[in-house]
């Protein structure tokens, strides 16, 4: 039985600047798993679970979702959705979801013993072969399809279920499919004029089980690499629980990159607060645990700007070099980790999701998480202004895009 969808599925657009090209023809047409990770509360149907909603769950749930990429025929098309812009166009259906597990409430049941709260020895062992039922289906598609990274997508406020795995499909799919894809969707979609700070509350709820989450796939021996895709309020969630990451394995005297396995961290539209970022991320040396990490700003960011107004302090994703201390800019780029990068020609509706929609966004993000390089270079020709913040343009250069992935790959 398929998945009843609360909208219209996802259209994506292949236009001279998209990379479909990169996809063999033959996995553009094909059913693909999608995992996830949710403490969103489930949807039942006689007694099954077929969805999740905006509610909280004290449990994190572990399953499956079958994502099918298929072409749309005109009819269907105008009964279903609109065009935005001419091009090919596809479609990304949700047809199948499974829960493969669910791990207990927490907190765990804990008792004193010596001065010390201890969990049960019951609720731990119950809490520990979740996890090793977690790792072991995450370990089994690492050794059917050979690909020993994860891509790790965590949405933003005002995102349903379907969206966070939908949108993580579109972006495993034009990395040429060479990852594990598992979403953490948390309780986000509050409808309301409240709904925008709803879904920031929900954000802090989760942030324990994205640490938990974060923990139990580093722990995996098969995974060699952790890449992270966060936009709007789920950078919040990823930041928050990485940073607690970053403090506890150094203080078991471990190097955060090495025990973490993290890789490529990108974030879209962050709606974070630039003094908490300078104060609890760049005091505690997050970056150093990651091979680079991307930060996307768009100054015409509607949803972000309004954000700014409401809580009187510039929100990362909408800041310029004027929000920022002298200097503070080029020290980071000193260190060589942290890139911030300017986008160009994201207004209006598409604002906050542009780098969904925006191809040259888009296509950088590919760029990035295929290649690995660094911007400026032919792999990724971005442009530094003298505030040194990167600069993507709408008309971002990809012609050669298909030659540059196939030189590094040689």
């Amino acid at each position: 039985m398929g998945v009843q969808l609360s909208q219209p599925p996802n259209l994506y657009l292949d236009g001279r600047n998209y990379p479909a090209s990169l996809v063999p023809e033959v996995l553009q047409v094909v059913d693909a798993p999608i995992f996830y990770v949710t403490d969103r509360a489930p949807v039942r149907t006689e007694g099954r679970v077929t969805g999740y909603g905006t509610g909280r769950s004290d449990a994190m749930a572990f399953g499956a979702t079958q994502i099918r990429f298929g072409a749309v025929d005109w009819e269907d098309l105008v009964a279903r959705t609109h065009v935005d812009r001419g091009g090919r166009i596809s479609r990304l259906d949700l047809v199948a979801l499974r829960e493969i597990t669910r791990f207990p409430d927490i907190p765990l049941p804990a008792r004193r013993q010596s001065g010390e709260l201890r969990v049960t020895p019951e609720a731990r062992s119950e809490y520990e072969a979740i996890t090793r039922e977690f790792q072991n289906a995450i370990r089994a598609e690492v050794q059917r399809t050979g690909n020993r990274r994860i891509l790790v997508y965590v949405h933003g406020v005002s995102n349903e279920f379907d969206n966070s795995v939908q949108t993580l499909a579109n972006l495993w799919h034009f990395t040429g499919r060479r990852s594990i894809p598992v979403s953490f969707t948390w309780p986000a979609g509050n409808a309301g004029l409240l709904g925008y700070f709803r879904d920031r509350e929900a954000a802090d709820f989760s942030v324990y089980h994205a640490k938990e989450f974060l923990r139990m796939l580093a722990e995996i021996p098969e995974v060699e690499d952790i890449d992270i895709v966060a936009h709007s309020r789920g950078t919040s969630v990823m930041t928050q629980a990485l940073r607690e990451m970053v403090i506890y394995n150094r203080g078991k005297g471990l190097r955060p990159k090495l025990a973490m396995k993290t890789g490529t961290l990108i974030l879209a539209a962050a709606d974070l607060d630039i003094g908490v970022v300078r104060q609890r991320l760049a005091s505690e040396r997050v970056s150093e645990a990651f091979e680079q990490i991307n930060i996307y700003v768009n100054p015409d960011d509607v949803a972000l700007r309004l954000s700014s107004f409401l809580t009187k302090y510039p929100r990362v994703g909408v800041a310029g070099a004027d929000d920022f201390k002298p200097n503070e800019l080029a020290v980071e780029r000193k260190q060589g980790l942290t890139h911030f990068i300017r986008v160009e020609g994201a207004s209006g509706s598409g604002s906050h999701s542009y780098f969904r929609n925006n191809p040259a966004v888009l296509s950088d993000i590919v760029l990035a998480l295929r290649t690995r390089a660094f911007p400026g270079g032919t792999l990724r020709p971005l442009e530094e202004d003298p505030d040194t913040i990167w600069r993507l343009q709408p008309n971002y250069p990809l012609e050669r895009l298909p030659n540059l992935i196939v030189e590094v790959e040689r």
